[in-house]
């Protein structure tokens, strides 16, 4: 598949994510764990009768290691989107494209260019116009938006590990052992804290189910295949756009109505993204 048609599949299907997550209305914890545990058992005969379970013990490492981050992240991201809307909560959860860039560039010295920040610097902006910058000013965060915000530097860091390893293991291998890591961590977190898991009525089981295999298996194969043939911060960069499809669907599904400042920053986001996708001009050699 080409990897930009991936990529758009992948986010299309992630955008139904908080939808699923606001109708479903239980712990975020059960809904996190359900995510991963149910799409992790539609996975398991396939990669049992293709073999894909053969990986290197460092490969295993990084792959358990994403898992926890991405139950992480998207453990905090249920607890914000139960808090805030579904639309503010994903744009600022999105925000990854910042956090991939400092990252690159302190840790890999990696160069994104100048319309990468550009592109950058306006998503900012968009988020700015978003939350109000009075807020900011007076640092008047909710604890919803600072859940989204953490849980976009939890996602910026499960793209930077995915990145360093998709190149090399198979991207069901690579799932596989990440999806379990990630139902065993949050299985364990949700045993702690004593959340339910399993004492639903059929209505939150097929929000479970669905956000299992669209969001997460087919959401998340697709997304995590574009990663091996594109840069990880152009991707982190279109992930933002899940933000218009899920406000799209909010608007319809949940009823949500935006503030006018809250279209203005979506619409200011989605300039910074189509900016750092431009690619400069050379420059003639006479």
């Amino acid at each position: 598949m080409n990897p930009r048609l991936a990529l758009a599949i992948g986010i299309l299907c992630i955008s139904f994510s908080p939808i699923f997550v606001k109708l479903a209305g239980v712990s975020p914890l059960g809904a996190a764990f359900h995510r991963v545990a149910i799409a992790w058992l539609c996975m398991l005969p396939y990669c049992l009768i293709k073999n894909k379970l053969k990986i290197q013990r460092k490969q295993l490492i990084v792959a358990i290691a994403a898992g926890m981050v991405f139950a992480t992240d998207i453990a905090v991201w249920n607890i914000s989107l139960l808090k805030i809307s579904a639309t503010v909560s994903t744009l600022i959860a999105n925000l990854a494209p910042v956090w991939v860039g400092l990252i690159g560039y302190l840790l890999f010295k990696t160069k994104s260019g100048k319309l990468f920040w550009l592109g950058t610097f306006i998503a900012i902006t968009g988020m700015v116009v978003l939350v109000g910058y009075q807020h900011i000013l007076h640092l008047e965060f909710n604890v919803g938006i600072l859940l989204a915000l953490l849980a976009s530097f939890l996602y910026a860091s499960y793209i930077l590990i995915s990145k360093n390893i998709m190149a090399g293991i198979d991207v069901f291998t690579f799932m596989f052992y990440s999806m379990a890591s990630s139902a065993i961590f949050l299985l364990a977190v949700s045993g702690f804290t004593g959340d339910n898991l399993f004492s639903f009525p059929l209505p939150v089981w097929l929000c479970f189910i669905g956000t299992a295999i669209i969001c997460q298996l087919v959401g998340w194969l697709t997304i995590n295949y574009s990663l091996r043939y594109l840069e990880s911060a152009r991707v982190a960069i279109a992930l933002l756009s899940q933000t218009v499809f899920a406000g799209v669907l909010a608007a319809f599904l949940l009823n949500e109505h935006l503030a006018f400042n809250e279209i203005a920053g979506s619409v200011i986001v989605l300039a910074g993204i189509a900016v750092t996708f431009l690619k400069p001009k050379v420059a003639a050699v006479v």
